[in-house]
């Protein structure tokens, strides 16, 4: 059974917070939570202070924008009623979602394209040529 989904800063076990969408569901004898568009937040200081937020996605290295954490992982979970932050994380998932449908892969029409070998050999002799 899946609760209602709420946004909350979620504290994990191995130290990092992350902000999101946070459903909760229990299955059999364990709880999870269901989390959407995880992202990280850290504040970016200057010598006057805080100036504003850096959001970056809490896994970088996929395209997956739902995840599964088991309960027994969490340090603590906070529900957020932030609207500020609410926004601030809704605009930055919006975005995300119009970068990955206008990411482009390369073409001929870019520029050329080569493997490693071939490029090596190129600047190579570029460079003894020189």
């Amino acid at each position: 059974m899946i609760e209602d989904d709420f946004y909350a800063t979620v504290k994990l076990k191995s130290g990092e917070e992350i902000f999101a969408k946070v459903a909760a569901s229990e299955e059999e004898d364990r709880t999870m939570l269901i989390v959407s568009n995880p992202i990280m937040i850290s504040e970016v200081k200057s010598r006057i202070g805080i100036v504003g937020y850096k959001f970056e996605p809490w896994l970088k290295t996929t395209t997956e924008d739902m995840f599964i954490i088991n309960l027994q992982d969490v340090l603590t979970l906070s529900e957020s009623s932030d609207i500020e932050m609410i926004m601030m994380y809704q605009s930055y998932v919006r975005q995300s979602y119009k970068e990955k449908r206008n990411q482009s892969k390369p073409n001929r029409r870019m520029g050329y394209i080569a493997n490693v070998n071939d490029a090596k050999e190129i600047l190579e002799k570029l460079y003894k040529s020189s």
